[in-house]
This record gives structure tokens, C-alpha cells and sequence, in this order.
């Protein structure tokens, strides 16, 4: 029979839903009913429980203990009317009868993007959030007001989970709003129950699962742990910080290298093994290379006839792979000859996280002028927050960009200048949060007006041990489709530049060669040898800190690697005592597909065959790759 312990059903959904319930820490004892109301669409949380209205000062104790309460429990968020849950049955509840497991529905599910719009356009979405979040709203049509203030104030009511199949767009965090009887449940350091989100596959609808820690009588408060699972007292300071404010402005804003067991840590996590020391190969000046890819690019454009494509990897002189490559030490020990394209350790240039923390062996605790300032929300929360609380203080900017550690084309990437809202993005992915550029160098559009633009370079990293590292001056645009403006931060086509992966946006496309003169022709104080000189000492000093520690606190020097990167950035305004000049902040740098052109008449040349021409190794003369670093020459 379905739902019952033992029944063929119900080992099929321990199966699928097993390793969910026991990570969220779900009694199994509660599993066998949890499956039955989840099958039924059960709700009978009403049976059990009840929303009180608190009038406020009750209940408050005086003197110290009333403080102390303050500080272990807090009403509902936003709202100036408090309520609270509480258990009405008349015979309480017990923690061990297998029915005391609940389910809770959602009353609000979306992604960040889509919060405005569904806002705006879902029948009584906006009434119902305003309502439960303490705003009014007047008549049928959206009250922009409103909206902003449930955008706002959602933030200390939303949770998040993630799926972890399908597609990277599949797999962005999605946050949901509980119902009415959810949201209620007040947070307390010594909570009563737990809740977890559960997506039920049969149905792929989320639910939220409440169950009790500990035995509750009539008139016993329904709390939960805001916190969840974090022990550290200042890190849940931090954490409670949207419903418990609170000023950590005198801590070190400071954020030093991490130890050296972090990065051990992630060579671990990677499953990343170092090689063994080797002699550089020698190869035959006529020798054709057998060249494995599982890249299609590298298929259709690899036609230098030294090179041969192979299905073998056993048989392969070079590996030219999108995967990430683990085993060093093992090609090491039984290929040495074997060439691939990536480096150990590698990571630490194309993870932001990584990107940030060795960027700051480069002008000491503030880190480049290159790079925006940048915390880790892991590692990093309370200098984050003290360094905001600082900048509020004195009137500064203060917005920012959060992004994950390893997605690309601005996935789950988020701009705001609010403190809550950043806080509670650390709660989804691991992320960095980097200083938004509030003073960008903007590009004249005729058809839109100054315009946000990035430009992407090619490196070519041929050694580490000599730094031997070359820039393709040949680079990629990319620009807004709106006219930029410190505003309407969730305008994807204001304040983003990639267009090509999102529809219906249209891709602004102009080549390198006709953008030079136009960007002099706007800012003839800047002539654009001089931006790209400044461009490729960043990429110098970048690599030079990337590769001045041994693994697995820098890029190993491995003989037998070779790789391209791509480096995505922008351009500032920055006051000097000279006046303005732009400077080049990095967005990130990655592994890339190159395009067609490159490989055909450089990369695997140029990495492989050493086919530099003499003029390019020796200055920056010349069209085509040039030398940024070479150091132990």
C-alpha cells in the first residue's frame, strides 16, 4: 500500500528522497506520514497550531531579563503588527508520535530576476506579499511603491534551495516565500522546531517540512533558528543581521591571505593531484601531433598540418579538453611527453573567490587597483559587513555585485546596495561580493546613449617557471543595451553586457579595429595604446601573484601545460592626482573555447610549436601576440 513503512512505494521515495530528508536532518520516524500527506496534500497544521496577534510589550519581562528575551527571540520581520505561533491542540504535541511532521506551502516561488515581473503581473501576488509583509495596497493596478517595498522587505522573509540537475540555468538557486502560517514562525536561538524544503519529485512541487524538536504543550510557541546550524557567535550575528540589527563597524575590515591549509583544502575538494617533477620534452621538428579534444571548436578549426585528431587519449600527444583535468601526478609518472591545456592548480585564476584572494598579493590589504574591492560571504561576512556599515557612515557608494564562485555569463549575479539582501545571497551558493563600479567609463551608442561595455582578452600562458605569458591584442566587446544610470538595479540590459545567451535581447557587436578609433574619437585625452598598456601590466602583475607560491598556493610549473585564458573587464573613472585616467578592473578570468580565428592561425601554434615571431617575444611590436610577462628569461 502507498505510503506505508516497508511497501514498495515507499523505498522507491526513500530512494529518490532519502539523502534529502537525512541532510536536512528529518527524523526517519516521521517519514512513512511525511510520505502520506505529501501524496494526499495533506495540511493540517491548522489542527495543530494557530497565528496569535501580539500586542506590543506583551509578554516582555523588565529589566535584564526582558533584554536578554529580546536578544533570544524577535517578532516577525517588517511588520509593525507582531505575531507569533503557537500550538492550540489541547493535548499538545510529541516529538515522537510519527504524525507530528507538517507541511508547509509556499506562497511565493521565483528567481531573483523574476521578482519584479511576477510582481507586476501575477493576480494578487503583490496584495498578498504587501499584506504579509506590512505594506498596503490601494486598488487593482500595481502600486510601484509597493512593489519596491515587498522587494525590499522580502529579503527577511524568503528562503532558497537549489536543484542540482539540468541545466546551469536550471540549477541557479530558486527562493520561495512561505505561506502565511510559515512566515508567522518567529526565529529563536533555542528554537522549538525545525523546517527544511523538500522538492517532491512525483509532483516537482517544493514544500517546506516543520517537525518538533521537543515535546510542546498548549500555548507552547512554534520557533525556528533563523541561523540554522551555525555556531560561531559572530558569524550568527551576522547572519541574524536582517532581523536583528546590529553595529560590528569596529571590525578590522582587513581580509589577509588565507591559510595555507585553505588551499590544500581546495586541491582536495578539486580532486586535484600534483605532478611529480619533470624534464621539458623535446620533440622532433617534424613531428605531427595527435591532438584528443572534446571540444567541437577545436574539431572543425584545427587545420595546421602538424597536428592530427585523435579519438585515443592513450594515444595522444596533446589533450585539449573542456573537463577539468585531475590527475597530474599520474600523466606525469607514466606520459610526461603528453601536452594538455590547462595548468595545476589552476583554480586559483578561474575561481572568483580564488581570483580575489591571490589578486591581493598585489598592493598590499586594499589589493590592486585593478581589482574591485572583494569579500568572500564564506569566509569573509563580518569584515564585509564592517567595511559596509563603514562606507554608510561616511556617505560613500555602497553598491554591489554579488556573484557565484564558478558561474559565468552572470548567472545568479545580483546588484544591490542592500545590506540584507547581500547577507541572505550567502545563504544559496558560495559567493564573492565585489564593489559595484558606480563610475564606470561608459561607450556612446547612437542608437541608446552611453552604455556599460566589457571587453574580453585572450592570455596565453605558455610556462610558469620561466612566467612566460602572451596577450592576444586581437579582443572581444561587449555592451549594455540601455543607457546606464545608478538605478533599476535588476534591469538585466542596463547594467549587464552579456546578451548573447539571453532572448530576446539584442547583441551589440563591433569589431576591435573599428572601436579603437571610436573610443578615441569620445575620449581623446585616453589614447587607447596607452588603456591597453595599463591593461596588460594588470594581466602581468595578476599572473606574477598567481605564480610567485608553490602549489597549492600557486599555479604549479608544470612543463607539459599550456593554456589560454580569457579575461573579462571593464574600465573606470578613477581620480589621480594627475586627474582622471581609466583603469581596468577584472570581472574574472577563465579557461576558454577560443574562437575560430584565434585557434586556426595561433593558439595551438603558438603554445605547441613555439611559433612566437622573434619581433612579438622581444617588445609589443607587431599585430598579433604580445609578450605582457616574461620573467627568468
Amino acid at each position: 500500500m502507498a505510503g506505508e513503512s516497508g511497501g514498495e512505494d515507499y523505498e522507491v521515495w526513500v530512494a529518490l528522497h532519502g539523502p534529502a530528508l537525512r541532510a536536512a536532518g528529518v527524523p526517519p520516524r516521521y517519514w512513512t506520514r511525511l510520505l502520506h500527506k505529501l501524496e494526499n496534500e495533506v495540511f493540517d497544521a491548522g489542527e495543530v497550531f494557530g497565528i496569535m496577534r501580539v500586542e506590543e510589550g506583551e509578554e516582555e519581562e523588565d529589566g535584564i531579563e526582558e533584554e536578554q528575551e529580546q536578544l533570544r527571540k524577535k517578532a516577525n520581520p517588517g511588520t509593525e503588527l507582531c505575531y507569533k505561533v503557537i500550538v492550540t491542540r489541547e493535548d499538545g504535541l510529541q516529538a515522537a508520535d510519527p504524525n507530528s511532521v507538517f507541511l508547509v506551502d509556499h506562497a511565493w516561488t521565483y528567481r531573483v530576476e523574476q521578482a519584479r515581473p511576477q510582481l507586476h503581473q501575477v493576480p494578487g501576488l503583490l496584495q498578498r506579499m504587501a499584506g504579509l509583509m506590512g505594506a498596503e495596497v490601494h486598488g487593482e493596478v500595481p502600486d510601484e511603491a509597493a512593489v519596491e517595498h515587498v522587494l525590499e522587505e522580502m529579503w527577511r522573509f524568503n528562503q532558497t534551495y537549489q536543484l542540482n540537475q539540468g541545466s546551469a540555468e536550471e540549477q541557479v538557486p530558486v527562493w520561495y516565500v512561505m505561506d502565511e502560517f510559515g512566515s508567522r514562525i518567529q526565529h529563536c536561538d533555542e528554537p522549538s522546531f525545525a523546517t527544511a524544503p523538500l522538492f517532491y519529485a512525483p509532483q516537482q512541487v517544493a514544500y517546506t517540512v516543520l517537525w518538533p524538536l521537543r515535546d510542546l504543550e498548549t500555548g507552547e510557541e512554534v520557533t525556528r533558528d533563523f541561523a540554522y546550524g551555525e555556531r560561531d557567535r559572530l558569524i550568527r550575528k551576522c547572519m541574524l543581521m536582517p532581523w536583528l540589527p546590529a553595529d560590528v563597524s569596529d571590525i578590522d575590515v582587513t581580509t589577509p591571505e588565507p591559510p595555507e591549509a585553505h588551499f590544500q583544502a581546495i586541491l582536495e575538494e578539486n580532486q586535484e593531484t600534483l605532478p611529480t617533477a619533470i624534464s621539458p620534452p623535446v620533440y622532433p621538428a617534424t613531428k605531427v601531433f595527435k591532438v584528443f579534444t572534446d571540444l567541437q571548436q577545436v574539431r572543425d578549426n584545427l587545420t595546421h598540418p602538424r597536428f592530427q585528431l585523435t579519438s585515443s587519449k592513450a594515444e595522444a600527444d596533446i589533450l585539449y579538453t573542456f573537463s577539468h583535468f585531475k590527475d597530474y601526478r599520474a600523466l606525469s609518472e607514466e606520459r610526461p611527453e603528453v601536452m594538455l591545456n590547462q595548468f595545476p592548480c589552476e583554480s586559483l585564476l578561474t575561481v572568483k573567490d580564488c581570483l580575489a584572494a591571490v589578486s591581493r598579493r598585489v598592493g598590499g590589504p586594499e589589493g590592486p587597483l585593478w581589482l574591485p574591492r572583494t569579500f568572500n560571504l564564506r569566509t569573509e561576512l563580518p569584515q564585509f559587513i564592517s567595511y559596509f556599515q563603514q562606507r554608510e557612515r561616511r556617505g560613500d557608494d555602497n553598491h554591489w555585485i554579488c556573484k557565484p564562485w564558478n558561474l559565468a555569463r552572470g548567472l545568479d549575479t545580483h546588484i544591490s546596495r542592500s545590506l540584507n539582501c547581500i547577507l541572505r545571497h550567502r545563504e544559496s551558493t558560495p559567493k564573492v561580493v565585489c564593489k559595484y563600479i558606480e563610475n564606470p567609463v561608459l561607450f556612446r551608442r547612437d542608437d541608446v546613449g552611453l552604455v556599460k561595455f566589457d571587453i574580453r582578452y585572450i592570455v596565453l600562458l605558455r610556462s610558469v617557471q620561466p612566467l612566460r605569458l602572451f596577450a592576444y591584442d586581437v579582443f572581444w566587446l561587449r555592451f549594455a543595451n540601455r543607457a546606464f544610470a545608478l538605478d533599476d538595479l535588476d534591469d538585466y540590459e542596463k547594467h549587464f553586457t552579456v546578451m548573447n545567451y539571453t532572448a530576446p535581447a539584442a547583441l551589440k557587436q563591433v569589431h576591435y579595429d573599428e572601436f579603437i578609433p571610436l573610443f578615441e574619437e569620445q575620449f581623446p585625452d585616453h589614447p587607447w595604446p596607452a588603456v591597453q598598456a595599463e591593461i596588460f601590466q594588470a594581466f602581468a602583475e595578476l599572473f606574477q601573484a598567481a605564480s610567485c607560491r608553490p602549489a597549492p598556493l600557486g599555479l604549479a610549473p608544470y612543463p607539459s601545460s599550456r593554456a589560454a585564458y580569457a579575461i573579462d573587464l571593464m574600465l573606470k573613472w578613477d581620480v589621480r592626482e594627475d586627474g582622471e585616467c581609466p583603469l581596468a578592473p577584472f570581472n574574472s578570468a577563465r579557461c576558454c573555447a577560443p574562437a575560430p580565428q584565434l585557434l586556426r592561425h595561433l593558439l595551438l601554434q603558438s603554445l605547441t610549436l613555439n611559433l612566437f615571431p622573434l619581433k612579438l617575444q622581444l617588445g609589443w611590436g607587431g599585430r598579433g601576440c604580445r609578450q605582457a610577462a616574461s620573467v627568468g628569461k
